[in-house]
């Protein structure tokens, strides 16, 4: 004779939880079917691993599957496995109270085995209310004769009953709800055979055991219904490599990812010990879209054990390495009330500087063995990883140095700084660079001819983060970086640094009056010896460079900031003497001149002139006597 039917509340901390839960916990409604056959993977584990020391189970691991059906008539969407089932007591403890876990005791009991435990029945069970008006259980515990139904619309309570069950295992039966169009909530999308199928092959593919469903088709004007296995079951991360193929890699990413083109590299590894994990990543060939943008969501995929966990989880891969797109899976990640709710623990932390330095040792590998694909790679990411050295006020600084390139003004052809100094004559203490909008345009700059004369390699930067990035360094190997454009290039003689001391100081009051007529644009003029055969040049002194100047101006911000700018005028160039005489003999002549001269270096620099108007009435005056 069956028991009377009870009607029991929930403990009043579980009312609170399944409230906030279903209300603010999980954002994504969808994620049920995770979780409940997360839970039907569990139960059937734990079948299975008693049959390894239980010969009266007559079950092998083929035998083991996970149903799901639909009745759209009754509304009901129904998960079926035929794991180790539930007692009275079990669906108690398990259901009764949230967050009660049978799957983690089962665990803790059972330390040494070796089977995947991916499930913590209770919250997650809960989620279906999410989507369910009723939810219905009938379990029935492996060796035991009585079946048991667990029902609760989510509210306040549940009751427990006998019911009939021939073999162990578990039946869910959700109730759906009905279309909230006032919300704009559609629960009957979860009677959709595309639906749940879609939400199979995004959650649950790499489950291990057969989830079918009964799919209908149309073939020639008629509709048949078949069973089929939605799910793959074994994820190509968890494959032996050498079953591998380039291509099965190649289609992997390209449908996962969709992308059209192949990855430039793939990295499949996997790690085993006090955090254990397998990692399957790839280096694309091109950046997305919107990669350079503020919308763009750095992340890789993160599976537990076989099980979506978070699509975009950017605490895996850091800010420098955003490029990577790929999946974590790993049994050892912290969950806190829920799946979606990942914490912030130390595996984790592990696992992505893990990750960190395996992407670094690739990217190596390839710059030293693939060099035309590294260069590609670094045209399209470069930018990435050069900004990752100044993010952080430096902090990855050294992890990084060595993975970045500039165009040298020798060798013509991207560079890195260890090529640079390995070139470099014994004598040379600097690292010289020079800044601009291209290759092209920097190799005209006064300074950068100047720079060569002597016999130096210049590297040329032409992002708007490469002199932020240098800066950063500070040096490298013991060799400073210096900007042909600043005044600190130390390239004279000593005779020619006295000798230039001396004119300037002759010049001083000419230089205080064009300074005047300029009205303080620029801190100091003096005469150099550096320039070959241009006339002026503008340098600046301090931390902030004209370069950085135009940089950090053109950002959408309301401050601005300006360069210690110098004009410096080629002491051996004829215009010296024009000067000198006009300071003697014509000082309005002398103002057209010096405006004249400080447009040039301006524009030579990239500079806007202020007054163009004015500066072409001069010139065409100038030009026409």
């Amino acid at each position: 004779m069956n028991k009377k039917k009870e009607y029991k509340e929930f403990k009043a901390e579980s009312k609170k939880l399944l409230d906030l839960m279903i209300n603010s916990i999980y954002t994504n409604k969808e994620i049920f079917l995770r979780e409940l056959i997360s839970n039907a993977s569990d139960a059937i584990d734990k079948l299975y691993f008693k049959s390894l020391t239980d010969d009266k189970i007559n079950l092998k691991k083929d035998d083991f599957q996970i149903k799901i059906d639909i009745d759209k008539k009754k509304k009901t969407l129904t998960i079926t496995d035929n794991g180790i089932g539930m007692s009275e007591k079990e669906l108690e403890d398990n259901l009764g109270t949230i967050a009660q876990s049978g799957s983690l005791l089962f665990k803790e009991e059972n330390k040494e085995n070796t089977e995947d435990i991916i499930g913590q029945f209770g919250v997650g069970f809960y989620s279906a209310f999410m989507v369910s008006k009723k939810i219905e259980v009938v379990s029935k515990k492996y060796g035991e004769k009585i079946a048991h139904k667990w029902v609760s619309s989510g509210k306040d309570g549940y009751t427990i009953d006998e019911a009939k069950k021939d073999d162990a295992g578990t039946i869910i039966t959700l109730y759906i709800k009905d279309d909230d169009e006032e919300n704009e909530e559609k629960y009957s999308k979860y009677l959709d055979d595309f639906t749940i199928e879609g939400l199979v092959k995004k959650y649950s593919d790499y489950i291990k055991y057969p989830i079918k469903m009964d799919i209908e088709h149309e073939e020639e004007g008629k509709k048949h219904t078949h069973e089929e296995t939605l799910n793959s079951m074994v994820p190509i991360w968890k494959k032996d490599k050498k079953d591998i193929k380039d291509e099965d890699y190649d289609m992997f990413y390209m449908d996962k990812f969709y992308d059209y083109q192949k990855p430039l590299r793939v990295i499949n590894t996997k790690v085993e010990g006090t955090c254990s994990y397998n990692a399957l990543l790839f280096i694309p060939a091109k950046a997305p879209y919107d990669f350079y943008t503020k919308e763009f969501e750095r992340g890789l995929e993160l599976y537990s054990n076989g099980v979506l966990i978070m699509e975009k989880c950017e605490d895996l891969i850091p800010n420098h390495f955003s490029f990577v797109k790929g999946l974590v899976d790993t049994p050892d990640v912290s969950l806190n009330i829920s799946r979606e709710m990942l914490q912030q623990d130390r595996q984790l932390k592990t696992i992505a500087k893990s990750i960190e330095t395996k992407v670094k040792k690739e990217l190596e590998t390839m710059l030293e063995e693939d060099r035309e694909s590294y260069d590609e790679f670094f045209k399209v990411f470069g930018i990435n990883i050069k900004f990752g050295i100044y993010d952080g006020f430096g902090t990855h600084k050294d992890l990084l140095k060595d993975l970045i390139m500039f165009y040298s003004s020798t060798e013509k052809k991207l560079v890195t700084l260890k090529e640079y100094v390995s070139r470099m004559d014994k004598k040379q203490d600097k690292i010289y660079y020079a800044c601009g909008e291209t290759t092209d345009k920097i190799d005209l700059l006064p300074q950068v001819d100047a720079v060569k004369e002597k016999g130096y390699e210049v590297l040329y930067c032409t992002e708007y983060v490469d002199e932020f990035a240098l800066q950063t360094l500070a040096e490298y190997e013991g060799k400073k970086f210096a900007n042909v454009s600043t005044e600190n290039l130390d390239l004279e003689t000593d005779a020619e640094k006295k000798a230039v001391k001396k004119s300037n100081e002759e010049s001083k009051d000419m230089f205080a009056k064009m300074k005047e007529i300029l009205n303080d644009e620029v801190k100091e003029i003096r005469y150099t010896k550096k320039l070959k055969n241009h006339p002026v040049c503008l340098t600046s002194e301090g931390q902030i460079s004209v370069e950085m100047e135009k940089v950090i101006n053109a950002m959408p911000t309301d401050e601005t900031v300006k360069a210690e700018k110098v004009l410096e005028i080629n002491e051996s160039h004829p215009i010296v003497e024009k000067l000198k005489d006009l300071y003697e003999n014509d000082k309005d002549e002398l103002e057209k001149y010096t405006k004249i001269l400080y447009a040039q270096a301006r524009l030579i620099e990239g500079l806007p002139v202020e007054n163009p108007t004015e500066i072409t009435s001069l010139v065409c005056e100038l030009l026409s006597k």
